[in-house]
């Protein structure tokens, strides 16, 4: 709708008030919705126009709004988040007035994803120039978040139907994508606990389960519980729409790692289609046991692994890799009592040439302590005894 003045603007607000039209009202607080550009729109003293129109608090909120939609086309996006969180306080105060509705979640959803999308500009805005900290902004933004999560998830309504606690999964995903954003992944463990103990949390809508079961996969793999990063990814990646090709590239990005920590390898063309081919040499060097393959791919694609955070997981694979490469050796030998100088030449024809005794040594203790090779050292005879039953257990067996 095209708005000729602040007044008309303000009198379709209010008529969407009376009506408790919360899908109309979120269009009038939305910076996606085309009214944000109309110039007449864009003031910075509303108030009294607001306060003819509206009652209390909505007056409050959507002169915010107004207030937040100059500082936009002014570019100032410290002051329009400073907006948005007025234009949400007041929000708050409206939600908890209303009982058994829930009508008003659509508005909260709008007011929660600009508020967002301002911090994140805002922080920018503030590095670029010196006067704040990365951050800054989105830690202040989360404090507004959890005040409606607050809201939502205390509402003890006997009718599902009306329950503010619909909003909760969306709150929770909001707050992931910040605290992931900030690394503040510990404040994820109460709103998982919130979620997870929550009569609804299979009614929730697809897409946001979906969300959800992406950061916790995520946050489970970074806690090295891979198990349970495997099932959440995978539900993630099953369950994601086959068009939104970025988002299952995304999960696909942590899907893999954590796979291949349990022993099963992406296939080539599973790769190529999501475009991440770099993982394919990682793959080549866990199936062949190649350290020094290892160690190239790591060096040619560290800047892509760290910053999606799993530089650090395909390290571990590392203990696979030589694993694997100790397995070929003693397989080949075809002894149980494998002279630890065997091992020593194999790294060092992997390009590890000074890597002396007690190093190969050490590598093969760390090996049996943590279960990649059941047997034990026999120092005497510079040699490694291993079992005669499965002396390289499955890799995801160790897990």
């Amino acid at each position: 709708m095209e708005f000729h003045s602040l007044n008309q603007y303000l009198q379709e607000v209010s008529t969407a008030l009376d009506e408790c039209d919360g899908e109309a009202l979120a269009s009038f607080v939305s910076f996606k919705d085309p009214h944000i550009a109309n110039s007449k729109l864009q003031r910075d003293d509303p108030e009294g126009s607001c306060q003819r129109y509206l009652e209390s608090p909505y007056d409050k909120l959507f002169a915010a709004h107004v207030k937040a939609c100059f500082s936009v086309a002014s570019h100032n996006f410290k002051d329009a988040h400073g907006y948005q969180v007025l234009a949400i306080q007041s929000f708050v105060k409206a939600f908890q007035l209303q009982k058994d509705e829930n009508w008003a979640l659509p508005i909260m959803y709008a007011l929660i994803l600009d508020l967002r999308t301002f911090a994140n500009n805002a922080d920018r805005e503030l590095q670029r120039t010196g006067k704040g900290k990365k951050g800054d902004m989105l830690e202040k933004a989360a404090d507004t978040v959890m005040s409606c999560f607050r809201v939502c998830a205390s509402d003890g309504r006997s009718s599902i139907e009306v329950s503010k606690k619909w909003g909760m999964l969306f709150l929770v995903n909001q707050l992931f994508k910040i605290y992931f954003r900030i690394g503040k992944l510990h404040l994820c463990k109460p709103l998982i606990r919130a979620i997870e103990s929550n009569n609804i949390k299979e009614r929730f809508t697809l897409a946001q389960r979906v969300t959800y079961k992406f950061y916790v996969g995520r946050k489970a793999m970074f806690d090295s519980d891979y198990k349970m990063a495997d099932d959440y990814l995978t539900f993630a990646f099953e369950n994601c729409h086959r068009n939104c090709k970025k988002n299952l590239r995304m999960i696909m990005t942590y899907l893999v790692p954590v796979k291949m920590l349990l022993g099963n390898l992406p296939p080539q063309e599973l790769l190529e289609r999501h475009n991440l081919t770099h993982f394919g040499a990682v793959a080549q060097s866990v199936r062949t046991g190649n350290v020094q393959l290892l160690d190239k791919t790591l060096e040619t694609h560290e800047t892509f692994f760290i910053k999606t955070g799993v530089y650090l997981i395909l390290e571990k694979l590392r203990a696979v890799v030589l694993r694997t490469l100790f397995k070929k050796v003693t397989e080949l030998l075809k002894t149980h009592q494998v002279p630890l100088q065997a091992f020593q030449d194999a790294l060092e024809m992997q390009g590890l040439a000074d890597i002396d005794m007690d190093e190969t040594e050490c590598i093969v203790a760390g090996l049996i302590y943590s279960g990649n090779i059941k047997g034990y050292i026999s120092h005497q005879h510079k040699k490694l005894v291993v079992s005669k039953v499965n002396p390289f257990p499955p890799i995801a067996a160790l897990s």
